[in-house]
């Protein structure tokens, strides 16, 4: 594996690798690698036999009161882990490296952004459009892989591509989860013992919001109502938003339509940790 911090090295190595017909493939990510990590790396590495891994923590994605500072940074271990995955290349560029002084150009993808994560976060899936963009552009994939965790943005991302006639396929790699359930973040490096243990109910939530729509309810409102109930019955924890929506248009649902998939989506602060998660469901249709 070579560590790689340049734009214009990436692009060297990349070439070689592309002339002697190499399928190259992206998996994009801030580091503090994990099991979810990794997943996308093995499902990566099924479709392609040159996997390239960026690290970088991208300003642009975080608000002015958010995480960017604390975020974990740890490029060796980072490392070892890549290397143990048979990664080709892995890119860990500085923030100067990224937006050279004077940068002003931003990829904004339209309603999808302004929804979910969107309404708390303004302008966060605009950094991530950005970045995922100039990382398109520099590695020029066959394919990139993504995480349905994340799925806000892997739905971004998908459009994006699509708008802009960007020739990279995208790979959706299902959520890698805790024994518990718990969806795997680096972020769940910030919960405390007692945090841990309670948000569980993020999962939890989405677990009884499937059932009750298995079970005949067909009013998204009284789903997701008792959905919100079961976070906030925790001190600990603070609700950012629980909502049912169209898994293309991500806009809110409030009649259940018998056959239809819908997208269950959530995200909750449990102490000062912001943790999402989400589900698809099919509406069943009863005879």
């Amino acid at each position: 594996m070579e560590i790689i911090h340049t734009q214009s090295d990436l692009i060297h190595e990349l070439s070689i690798a592309r002339q002697a017909g190499r399928r190259i493939g992206l998996v994009p990510t801030m580091g503090a690698l994990h099991e979810g990590h990794l997943s996308l790396i093995e499902a990566i590495s099924e479709h392609c036999d040159c996997v390239v891994v960026s690290v970088f923590v991208n300003p642009l994605q975080f608000g002015p009161n958010e995480d960017y500072s604390k975020y974990p940074r740890v490029h060796e271990a980072d490392a070892r882990l890549a290397e143990e995955q048979d990664v080709d290349f892995l890119f860990i560029p500085e923030v100067a490296e990224m937006y050279t002084a004077g940068s002003q150009t931003r990829v904004t993808v339209g309603e999808l952004s302004t929804r979910l994560c969107g309404k708390s976060r303004p302008g966060h899936f605009d950094g991530v459009t950005t970045v995922v963009a100039k990382l398109f552009n520099i590695v020029q994939p066959h394919v990139a892989a993504f995480g349905e965790k994340d799925r806000q943005q892997l739905i971004i991302i998908k459009r994006m591509v699509e708008d802009l006639n960007i020739p990279v396929e995208i790979l959706a790699v299902p959520t890698c989860r805790e024994a518990d359930g718990l969806a795997m973040s680096s972020r769940n490096a910030y919960l405390s013992s007692e945090e841990r243990s309670e948000a569980t109910r993020l999962v939890g939530a989405l677990t009884h919001m499937e059932a009750m729509i298995n079970t005949g309810e067909s009013h998204a409102p009284l789903v997701t109502e008792a959905g919100r109930q079961l976070i906030t019955a925790y001190t600990g924890a603070r609700l950012d938003y629980l909502e049912i929506v169209n898994p293309v248009t991500l806009a809110s649902i409030d009649e259940l339509i018998p056959g239809t998939d819908v997208l269950l989506a959530g995200a909750a602060w449990f102490g000062s940790t912001r943790l999402i998660d989400n589900r698809m469901v099919k509406v069943p249709i009863f005879s």
